[in-house]
């Protein structure tokens, strides 16, 4: 089911006149939602680009003076690296800003070229560390190695500016640059959502202009396997396709299942891993176990714990499913290990480890029996033999093990390296005891996560995590004595993609904030400034839309919160972007600029009011500008989006999005999972005879583990549930509650309208919930309605 194009302007625009439609719930509910623009306004700051490189170098200088560019540049370089950085400098500068540098040979006298050069004087500087000169005759970029050649390559592409006119120029400068951090990471998941070969190298490019080095493939989980195993063809036939939950899994034509499917062949792991290597990226994949295990177990029950028949799941969380601990599970991992071992060149190989819920082995008298077979007194003794195992394997190849931080719960042999994702505490622990780490906490450095409060948001985690608290995110703990700090190799930030079904929302989570990590992987503590950050921001998104990268504009757009006075006539709005950028508007329609009236406290328009916002740096537009309308009918309307979360319920707020339909746009819907509740704090019930609840019902898909008890429901009074209305918070007295049907319309949705007792009056916090337990499913609030008498 789709939201109608004039509904979404009125659940993110504010759009005026829809209470009389909400008053009869119609309209065209199955044309698409409209789409936030792609780009930003096509004028270009003017900006010293030696003053918006990133991330921050660790040294500048300015200069005096500038360096023509243009196509009878001359790229001049000796030796194959050296060789190489040229050419693929040359092929970024042509598709970002239109000038093709020719390619000369050697290091000969030019004037006007551009050097590129492997110094083996320059070898004792630290590794990726890279000298960059420009001047008005010439530019050199040196190295002791190809990969510092490289960034410097990097550096020397955010320098070239291109004037109005068309003419291209390098300032004069010179940098001395070298990573703070040896392990700059980011992780992609084609184990919820599939990306295609030339998806993951469009990753590894972008990575590569943000000066990161790692890429950690997370190839293997519940709801996929990912990578072709030769020895054991069912891990892809069988454990490379999902159903989709509800309607998503079903062909529209048909009604029959659709299965999701997709896998790397090891020609495409080739392949990525060559690409990844040219750009000074390593590889890391990750075949994750005990848990996270659904979709191998589906392809061969009998590396099961349970003799229970399992498919690749459609849901998502915790699952209880684990590998058994017999011998010839671990050799099936050993033989994964092993095919994978020789197309991965790099140091690392990550075995999962995390989520490992222990209730099957408990259960297991096989298990149990295994346990004393091989000493192991505890069930995390037990995952700790098999990690033990694992490590001796990959030592014996060549190779390092890293594991989620849980791995550091039982005994850990000295060689592995942790990944710490729940806080910093595990890499905090692990540190201390020798082991090395990389800071990768979920609170902090996890993408999926929402990154602002707009309801322009794509589906997501719960939670918000900020542009700024990434940039701020500290990956060595102040209270790590001296002496171990060696230990913590850098950071890495992760795009798990259970709610990312499209490339568009992938780049969404990723960009910006990916820069924000870069920066911190590569800049010293000390030349970190998130203020120089945002004003170097404006002239990185340029860069973006120059390399074709897509990125958030919800960071860049306007949001605004309207109090009415029904009395008076009037609307009171407070205005704000989630950067603090300076925001203009206009309240005739026009569009802003940044001429346009300074946002500077809140303003208070007669009804009907309509106004535009932008945000501006520089006197440029960083995002198109945001329409909002209000009447005395919209201003008895919330969205979902704009309705509190009942305190002290259970606060998981989910951004879920429907099951349906198959392709395209679909609903999104906000809601708790874990006690379903919504609130109207302050809601003006001054003449309101009732309460009109849009509602629509999504498969519930969450397995929680050891948190499912957690999940609570008031109970139902009749057949189905009720919805139920209470004053003052779900606490408070009950005013009004309508039974619920047994299944929505043929729309997806159902329209309620609870009559509120005469007398009812005044502002009070309205708490909306529904009772009973509807799983597999369950009811969401699409949007509230106040009806006059």
């Amino acid at each position: 089911m789709k939201r109608s194009t004039l509904l979404h302007h009125a659940r993110h625009l504010g759009a005026a006149g829809l209470l009389a439609m909400l008053a009869a719930c119609g309209g065209d509910r199955d044309a698409a939602p409209e789409r936030q623009p792609a780009t930003t306004a096509a004028a270009t700051p003017k900006y010293d680009s030696r003053e918006t490189l990133v991330p921050a170098p660790a040294s500048l200088t300015p200069g005096e003076g500038r360096l023509a560019l243009g196509a009878g540049t001359r790229l001049l370089a000796e030796g194959d690296a050296a060789r190489t950085v040229a050419t693929q400098f040359a092929a970024l500068l042509g598709k970002g800003r239109g000038i093709e540098p020719q390619l000369g040979e050697g290091l000969q006298e030019t004037e006007g070229a551009i050097r590129f050069a492997i110094d083996p004087a320059r070898a004792a500087a630290a590794s990726e560390a890279y000298l960059l000169e420009v001047t008005p005759s010439g530019a050199t970029v040196s190295a002791g190695d190809a990969a510092g050649l490289f960034y410097g390559a990097m550096t020397l592409l955010q320098l070239a500016t291109v004037d109005g006119d068309g003419s291209a120029w390098l300032p004069a400068v010179r940098i001395e640059d070298a990573p703070r951090f040896s392990w700059r990471g980011f992780m992609m998941d084609p184990a919820r959502h599939f990306w295609t070969v030339d998806q993951v190298k469009q990753v590894i490019d972008a990575m590569a202009l943000h000066k990161l080095n790692v890429l950690h493939w997370h190839l293997t989980d519940d709801q996929g396997w990912r990578v072709e195993i030769r020895k054991y063809p069912k891990l892809t036939e069988v454990g490379g396709c999902r159903i989709p939950a509800g309607d998503g899994g079903l062909d529209p034509r048909t009604g029959k299942p659709r299965p999701y499917c997709g896998f790397y062949t090891q020609d495409e792991v080739r392949d990525i891993v060559a690409y990844a290597a040219a750009r000074h990226i390593t590889v890391v994949p990750e075949i994750n176990q005990p848990g996270h295990a659904t979709a191998a177990i589906a392809a061969y029950p009998e590396l099961g714990s349970t003799d229970l028949p399992l498919v690749p799941s459609s849901e998502w969380g915790v699952f209880p499913n684990l590998f058994n601990a017999e011998e010839s599970t671990i050799a099936f991992l050993e033989d994964v290990i092993g095919e994978l071992v020789p197309l991965f060149p790099g140091t690392y190989f990550h075995i999962g480890g995390d989520e490992a819920v222990k209730d099957q082995w408990e259960a297991s008298a096989r298990v149990q029996q295994r346990m004393r077979e091989v000493g192991a007194k505890t069930e995390m003794e037990m995952q700790s033999h098999i990690v033990a195992r694992l490590e001796k394997f990959l030592a014996a190849h060549g190779k390092r093990l890293i594991g989620w931080d849980e791995i550091l719960e039982g005994p850990l042999p000295p060689e592995a390296t942790v990944m710490s994702w729940r806080g910093t505490e595990g890499g905090l622990e692990a540190a201390r005891e020798g082991h090395d780490v990389v800071m990768s906490p979920s609170g902090d450095l996890y993408l999926d996560y929402l990154q602002t409060d707009s309801p322009f948001e794509p589906p997501g985690r719960p939670a918000t995590i900020t542009l700024e608290q990434v940039y701020a995110f500290e990956p060595v703990p102040a209270e790590l004595e001296e002496d171990k700090r060696h230990h913590i190799l850098g950071l890495q930030a992760n795009l798990w993609t259970e709610h990312t079904r499209t490339w568009e929302r992938f780049e969404h989570h990723v960009f910006p904030r990916l820069a924000a990590v870069a920066e911190t992987g590569w800049t010293p503590a000390g030349r970190k400034d998130y203020a120089g950050f945002l004003r170097r921001l404006p002239a990185q998104l340029e860069r973006y839309r120059a390399w074709g990268i897509g990125y958030a504009q919800t960071p860049f757009q306007v949001d605004a919160v309207a109090e009415d006075d029904r009395k008076a006539g009037t609307v009171t709005v407070t205005l704000s972007n989630p950067l603090g950028y300076a925001v203009h508007y206009t309240t005739d329609g026009s569009e802003p600029t940044a001429a346009s009236t300074a946002y500077a406290g809140p303003v208070t328009l007669e009804l009907p009011a309509k106004l535009r916002a932008a945000a501006f740096a520089d006197g440029v537009a960083l995002a198109p500008a945001r329409d909002y309308r209000w009447d005395a009918a919209s201003l008895l309307v919330r969205s979902d989006e704009q309705l509190a979360t009942c305190p002290d319920a259970g606060r998981l707020l989910l951004r879920l999005e429907d099951d349906g339909p198959a392709d395209g746009e679909r609903a999104i819907f906000n809601t708790t999972i874990f006690y379903p509740c919504w609130q109207w704090n302050g809601a003006d019930l001054d003449g309101v005879a009732a309460v009109k609840v849009r509602a629509g019902r999504i498969p519930y898909y969450f397995q929680l583990a050891h948190d499912e008890p957690h999940r609570k429901f008031e109970p139902a009074r009749s057949a189905h549930g009720e919805l139920d209305i209470h004053a003052d918070g779900c606490g408070g007295e009950r005013l009004a509650s309508v039974p619920l049907p047994e299944a929505p319309g043929r729309d997806g949705f159902i329209e309620l309208v609870a009559e509120l007792p005469a007398g009812v009056a005044g502002h009070r916090d309205l708490c909306l919930r529904f009772t009973g337990d509807t799983r597999p499913q369950m009811w969401v609030v699409d949007r509230v309605g106040l009806q006059l008498r």
